[in-house]
């Protein structure tokens, strides 16, 4: 017999312990090569262990517990192999594809399923799936699956289902309030993660270590939406993906810093480093919590390689799947409250960086334009800074620069000045 240990993975420099956040797989449960069997939280980020040889697993920690860095915290076992996946046979699919929904429902209760050549029944339906005429209704009405008890076989929703549903009225308020507080006055604790713990401290002591002010302006992203509106069909399917506001805001940002190495720059000791690169953060909601993975030498890039930059991350957040190397080294970082719907925000520093962007909502608004009052989609930004080596001046005229390209985006493409100002040579 052949036993395979797995030993906690290094997350990084400096990191000695982690907690095991999640076993996905149990001692007895027989796995296949690199499948993942746990989850494991550092004060970094959020790693996997994965099964280095096929086997059963022997699980030798429990979630929550705090565990060693290299410490063996399960066994494989490789004298059991999985078993082989059946494929099931074409025919059986084919007759399952062209199984037809009854045309008429006598009652509420769905018409049985045909039995099998064994004259036994069998139900492809999970609980709550409408049949077809019932899925159809549903959609008519814009009725969720969640709002209708379905009475057919195994819990499947009937056309009946929904006539009874839309008959006798949809949950009211109360019943909707029942089915979320309960009144009642228990607790629920739960262990804060290690990221979630560094997070905190690191959080605190930007506050306390940090001359942080902030700074507003507002953007008026007609000139965005119209550009957005004019290509946004030529942009897919040339790249594949739409074009967002993101994009734009890192592209003028990038030139922004260009202009104010300042707000680019960071303290090392007694010294300030002026970063002759833009690694920019893009905080990203992750299961997790906030992520700031870092698109590297972004004033490089085009809007879509921008774009497909900021896809990637993200996808790797969402799946959990960002290394330390991913959130390390940014100089400057982008945080979109405006997609949770926030009007305006004071963001926080993402040290050892000195400024980050917050972007917010659109709301359209009147404003003054030439003496005449219009609607226009506006925008409210705030830079975060540290006065330390920020001054007002700098901070003030990055954020004018970054709405100034922002209303005007053909800046971007002429080092924040305008078509007329490279042609006079001014």
């Amino acid at each position: 017999m052949a036993i395979v240990e797995l030993k906690v993975p290094s997350p990084g420099e400096s990191i000695t312990e982690v907690v095991i956040a999640r076993w996905v797989k149990n001692t007895g449960d027989v796995v296949e090569k690199d499948e993942v069997i746990a989850e494991i939280d550092s004060d970094k980020a959020t790693l996997t262990l994965n099964a280095e040889e096929a086997g059963k697993i022997e699980v030798l920690a429990g979630e929550s517990d705090t565990v060693k860095v290299g410490q063996v915290v399960a066994k494989i076992d490789t004298s059991v192999k999985p078993e082989a996946k059946a494929e099931a046979p074409k025919a059986e699919k084919k007759a399952e594809d062209k199984k037809e929904e009854p045309k008429k429902e006598a009652s509420s209760t769905a018409a049985p399923e045909k039995k099998s050549a064994t004259g036994s029944e069998k139900s492809t339906y999970a609980t709550g799936t409408p049949s077809v005429a019932a899925g159809k209704m549903m959609e008519e009405n814009n009725i969720k699956a969640s709002q209708i008890n379905g009475t057919g076989k195994d819990g499947r929703i009937t056309k009946q289902d929904v006539l009874a549903a839309l008959s006798n009225g949809l949950p009211n308020a109360q019943e909707v309030l029942s089915n979320s507080w309960k009144g009642g006055r228990d607790k629920d604790r739960t262990k804060m993660t290690s990221l979630r713990k560094t997070v905190a401290k690191r959080l605190v002591s930007v506050k306390n270590e940090t001359a942080m002010l902030t700074t507003f302006n507002e953007v008026d992203m007609s000139a965005i939406y119209a550009i957005r509106a004019k290509y946004k069909d030529k942009f897919k399917e040339v790249y594949g993906s739409n074009i967002g506001f993101m994009s734009f805001f890192t592209k003028a940002v990038t030139e922004a810093l260009y202009h104010f190495p300042a707000v680019n720059a960071m303290i090392d000791g007694e010294e300030i480093v002026y970063n002759k690169y833009c690694d920019i953060g893009i905080a990203v909601s992750a299961p997790k919590g906030l992520m700031v993975p870092v698109l590297r030498n972004a004033e490089l890039m085009s809007l879509a390689q921008i774009e497909a930059g900021i896809k990637d991350l993200a996808v790797k957040a969402r799946d959990g799947k960002l290394t330390i190397a991913d959130m390390e080294g940014g100089t400057f970082t982008i945080t979109n409250g405006g997609v949770f719907g926030s009007m305006m925000s004071t963001p926080i520093i993402n040290p050892p960086q000195s400024a980050i962007l917050g972007m917010h909502n659109v709301v359209e608004r009147p404003m003054a334009v030439n003496g005449q009052v219009v609607i226009r989609p506006m925008m409210y930004i705030a830079l975060s800074y540290d006065h330390r080596i920020i001054d007002g001046r700098e901070s003030v005229g990055f954020l004018v620069k970054v709405k100034e390209m922002l209303e005007n985006p053909t800046r971007m493409l002429f080092g924040g000045k305008n078509a007329e100002e490279v042609l006079l040579g001014l």
